[in-house]
């Protein structure tokens, strides 16, 4: 997509509103870890649910964006912009943005959307009353990885040798990693694990996958994969190896199989969050949630989250594991 499209379609998100419009409109900060062009769909969403809420980008709120394109190293200092331009509250898009959030922002409104736990991150005191500044949604994309090798190993049963591809820069794939490896453990499979944060290394990964004799690939959850869907499923289809994902856009593009809560429904309540933030509500009092709405209490994981998983556009779901499918990957005829 063209960026003057991508400009376009935010409604001016990558441009200035005039000063004179600003000084009537509350301002809301966008940290992005990635791109605009790849957050299209997730922007849209953000701003369905500001409007949920009675405010439309450019006539009664301002956003303000910041894209660290691809370097996390440039998080940090982007959130120290957006505190010093005293914006109402802040919006994050990954994990790492969170943390740089948080480390930027003391009082100022923080609603982040991560894939790990939040608690276990030190974002918030509790899922159900986060208390400070801080709030927001988890896709649950680290609690739902072993489920992704478990339907590996179901959909290749004579398979003894897997991958698990992770961001090394994610401050959560210490615990990806340890969980991936004891499911692994556990159905008798050896788990190599990948790392990869650039394009360059994507190629590497992948060109690697013949020599270690990998049958199945698990894409670990991080902003970085899942805004170059499309790359990676076709990556999997060039090397033939099958590949499981978090997210049902991949399953778009083209990938194989999926399992994981709405990572584009994190955005439209982050929108909505925001709304409520600018209307008076406190961040410490709005509950951290499901990418899929529903509330994220401990005690609700695991009946709540098989709910959370939606079905990609076109794909089919099969038996209740709430899986993604993609059924002319797999050879079928769609019957």
């Amino acid at each position: 997509m063209r960026r003057r499209d991508v400009v376009s379609l935010l409604g001016g998100a990558a441009v200035s509103w005039p000063m004179a419009g600003r000084a009537q409109q509350p301002a809301i900060g966008f940290l992005g870890a990635q791109t605009p062009e790849m957050f299209v769909s997730r922007l849209g969403a953000f701003q369905q649910g500001l409007k949920q809420t009675g405010y439309v980008e450019g006539r009664n709120v301002v956003v303000e964006y910041r894209w660290a394109e691809g370097r996390d190293d440039r998080l940090l200092d982007l959130a120290s912009d957006l505190v010093q331009r005293q914006v109402a509250v802040i919006i994050t898009s990954s994990t790492s943005s969170a943390i740089a959030a948080k480390a930027a922002a003391t009082t100022i409104p923080i609603v982040f959307s991560v894939s790990s736990d939040p608690v276990q991150l030190g974002l918030v005191e509790s899922l159900n009353r986060p208390g400070g500044n801080r709030t927001g949604s988890t896709n649950l994309g680290v609690e739902a990885g072993s489920k992704r090798l478990e339907l590996l190993r179901e959909l290749l049963p004579a398979a003894r040798v897997m991958a698990f591809l992770v961001h090394p820069d994610n401050p959560g794939t210490e615990s990806q990693i340890n969980e991936h490896q004891a499911a692994a453990h556990k159905l008798g499979l050896r788990l190599h694990v990948l790392r990869a944060s650039s394009e360059g290394d994507l190629d590497a990964a992948f060109a690697n996958l013949h020599q270690l004799a990998v049958e199945g690939l698990v894409i670990g959850p991080d902003s970085f994969f899942n805004t170059r869907n499309e790359q990676l499923a076709t990556l999997a289809l060039h090397y033939r190896v099958p590949a499981v994902y978090n997210d049902q856009p991949f399953v778009i593009a083209g990938g194989l199989i999926s399992y994981g809560a709405s990572i584009t429904d994190q955005y439209r309540i982050a929108g909505l969050y925001a709304g409520r933030i600018l209307k008076g509500e406190k961040p410490g009092d709005l509950p951290g949630q499901f990418g899929c709405g529903l509330p994220r209490g401990r005690e609700r994981l695991h009946s709540a989250f098989p709910n959370c998983l939606g079905s990609a556009r076109g794909g089919k779901k099969f038996d209740q594991s709430f899986r993604t499918f993609n059924l002319s990957r797999a050879g079928h005829d769609g019957s």
